[in-house]
């Protein structure tokens, strides 16, 4: 039940951080690229790859601060979903360039921030 309540909380968190960062973004740079969804998938990554080296290898903490930040917090930070449904608003849009750059730009970078985040963990704690 800690653990059940400690993803809870970690979530509401990160969805709430998500939904700042996406309307935020959305007011800043209105486009039909989906910017917001790209950084918060991006930032995830990072975030996702130098924790799973910090809070795994370098410190010691309860499962349940794990669960909160890496499945609570970044899972809901993150989100695929939105990023499936804004790929096809492109598509529909006939904006096929804007397409491509976005699922290629999305996976290619959120790959490259998980190895960044793991080289900084690595390297820097």
């Amino acid at each position: 039940m800690r653990e059940l309540l400690a993803v809870a909380i970690g979530g509401s968190i990160g969805a709430s951080l998500r939904w700042l960062v996406v309307s935020s973004l959305g007011k800043m740079y209105p486009s039909a690229f989906p910017w917001g969804t790209f950084a918060v998938n991006t930032l995830g990554s990072l975030c996702l790859g130098f924790l799973s080296v910090y809070l795994l290898d370098r410190v010691n903490v309860s499962s349940e601060v794990r669960l909160a930040l890496m499945v609570g917090l970044l899972g809901s930070f993150t989100t695929f979903s939105t990023f499936a449904l804004d790929a096809y608003r492109l598509i529909e849009a006939h904006a096929y360039g804007l397409f491509m750059l976005y699922i290629s730009g999305q996976f290619l970078l959120s790959l490259a921030f998980v190895v960044l985040g793991i080289f900084l963990a690595n390297n820097y704690t």
